[in-house]
């Protein structure tokens, strides 16, 4: 359709001078002989009339076309894009800040947008209008279309180096760019920080020095730029007016009528607007060149996950996890979990006890297939972790984060987060069970109250409430609770431990706990030291003998004894 358009418009641009030729012909054989026709000159005069309307109905119609194309390549591009976020493997999301994504997401849609809008509005009838117009100036002065042919090619060679030297600085902006806009969003992500420390200055003068650096390799690039420019419109000029004289000259010899002055005058006059329009489309090219190569970079990545595959309906209703000889290394550095063996029953709560670094976390992220084993197998009842999507994986799991993993919208939508389908009167359950619902039903629109970034209009202990609210709702077998207390305060942390033993009932459940009190009713504590579970047991066994574990509870026994003594309370 969009062809079928140009090619018309591309058509109907040579049919303008060429009856202008007729008309002017028609006035010069009425002022030499007398013989011309009122009629006919009406006639074309109305044919002008009727092809500019023309021109300017196809001419519209084409450019909305374009803008449907390019609104839907957009919508296409961001939902692949995204889509391809969702399969990307965790240790990608390590190493990148959000913001600077976001950035490369917009960058490299709106440059293919801009691009994809060029090419159906310049590309094509650039082209078609160029090889009409020579093609008409080749029949009637084949050596001055022979000069217009040839000031094509040099032409598009200094637009192409031009571009080229612009999209080289183009890539270095970008970097930069993504760079300061990650750093704002961190920025704003983290302001109390920022406020706390008095670090606003200095935060300040870290994006400017980016900015600077910024508009100094675009002034490099805006002066290269421009002083080609004027090369190429200089030459194009020069070679022009050379032409526009030698056909006056043949004119005034009478080698051309007036018409066919008029004529080519025209045709040479419309060779602008495909050589602009070439030189547009190839500055288009090169910016989206360079605006969509971090875009293209982040979806030619490798896929460790299928997107959002059916899950099996049918599971095991109380799994065990084993892991077989599992260890895991980063890309660099030495293993953070070496040859573990362990086995997880049914109903079984685990604690996970051990210096930080120790490698309880990457434990937990290995359990949720976040990553997968350097070597050896997890098995979950006996099925091997590799035999199943990370999806039927996570089915399987329910986590309690020890940041509030919440959304900025309402409370309603965080405790039904992933059940589409969930009923308010299970919702409202959830939250009576997690001691959530008296002080949800006091914010100021109950269940559809909005709780701001992260959950920031509420208190800490609120925040976990209505994680756990979320995973009592989500009703998996096995419960992760990662340090879900460490940051309340003694009365928070009792209502959050009263929830959390609703939410423990009849599940496989594994804690990462730092504060040993939390831990004492656990059937099991496993002791993780330098990658490797040196010793398990329970509470009381782990308590009498020599180890990690003793040690930090020693600690922990010996700090409290301090408080207490100072404020003489024992």
């Amino acid at each position: 359709m969009v062809s079928f358009f140009v090619l018309l418009l591309a058509v109907l641009q040579q049919v303008t001078p060429l009856t202008l030729k007729v008309i002017v012909d028609e006035i010069t054989q009425q002022l030499q002989t007398g013989d011309g026709s009122l009629q006919r000159l009406s006639f074309w005069l109305g044919i002008i009339f009727v092809i500019n309307v023309l021109s300017i109905i196809l001419n519209a119609v084409n450019q909305r076309i374009g803008d449907y194309l390019a609104s839907r390549l957009g919508k296409y591009l961001t939902e692949y894009y995204y889509r391809k976020i969702f399969t990307l493997p965790q240790k990608y999301f390590d190493s990148e800040l959000s913001g600077k994504m976001v950035n490369q997401l917009t960058r490299g849609i709106v440059s293919i947008q801009e691009f994809i809008g060029a090419a159906s509005n310049f590309i094509l009838p650039a082209f078609l209008q160029s090889f009409f117009t020579i093609g008409v100036l080749f029949y009637f002065a084949p050596w001055i279309g022979a000069l217009a042919a040839a000031i094509f090619p040099i032409y598009v060679a200094v637009s192409r180096y031009s571009t080229k030297k612009w999209g080289e600085r183009q890539v270095l902006k970008n970097e930069l760019e993504d760079e300061g806009r990650g750093r704002i969003q961190e920025v704003i992500g983290n302001i109390k920080l920022v406020k706390t420390f008095n670090t606003q200055p200095m935060e300040w003068k870290f994006v400017s020095e980016i900015y600077r650096k910024h508009i100094a390799i675009y002034d490099r690039q805006s002066t290269v730029y421009h002083i080609l420019n004027f090369i190429r419109e200089f030459a194009f000029e020069i070679t022009l007016i050379s032409i526009f004289i030698l056909v006056f000259r043949g004119t005034f010899a009478g080698v051309y009528t007036l018409g066919e002055l008029v004529l080519i005058l025209q045709l040479l006059n419309q060779l602008r607007r495909p050589l602009y329009s070439m030189s547009f489309v190839l500055e288009r090219i090169q910016r989206a060149e360079a605006d969509s190569k971090a875009f293209f970079e982040v979806i030619e990545l490798e896929s460790s996950e299928a997107f959002a595959p059916k899950v099996s309906a049918s599971k095991v209703k109380h799994p065990s996890l084993q892991f077989q000889d599992v260890t895991f290394q980063y890309e660099s550095g030495d293993p953070v979990l070496k040859n573990v063996n362990l086995e997880l029953n049914k109903k079984e709560t685990i604690a996970l006890v051990g210096h930080s670094g120790a490698g309880k976390t990457t434990l937990i992220n290995l359990i949720l297939k976040l990553y997968d084993p350097t070597s050896g197998e997890i098995l979950l009842s006996d099925k091997k972790y590799a035999d199943m999507t990370h999806q039927e994986v996570r089915s399987y799991l329910s986590l309690v984060f020890q940041d509030n993993e919440l959304f900025s919208s309402t409370v309603r939508e965080n405790v039904a987060y992933g059940m589409e389908k969930a009923k308010e009167k299970d919702i409202v359950s959830a939250l009576k069970k997690a001691n959530a619902y008296d002080f949800v039903m006091k914010l100021p629109s109950g269940l559809d109250a909005k709780i701001g970034e992260r959950g920031v209009k509420l208190s800490g202990g609120q925040k976990q409430r209505l994680q756990i609210a979320r995973a009592i709702m989500h009703d998996a077998p096995i419960l992760i609770l990662d340090e879900a207390t460490s940051s309340l305060d003694s009365k928070s942390e009792k209502l959050v431990q009263d929830a959390l033993e609703n939410l423990m009932k009849d599940r496989l459940v594994i804690i990462i706990a730092h504060r040993f009190s939390t831990i004492q009713n656990v059937d099991r504590i496993l002791v993780i030291d330098e990658g490797s579970i040196v010793d398990s047991g329970t509470p009381q066994e782990l308590a009498q003998r020599k180890g990690v574990y003793s040690e930090l509870l020693r600690y922990q026994v010996e700090g409290n004894k301090k408080l207490l003594s100072k404020y003489e309370l024992v």
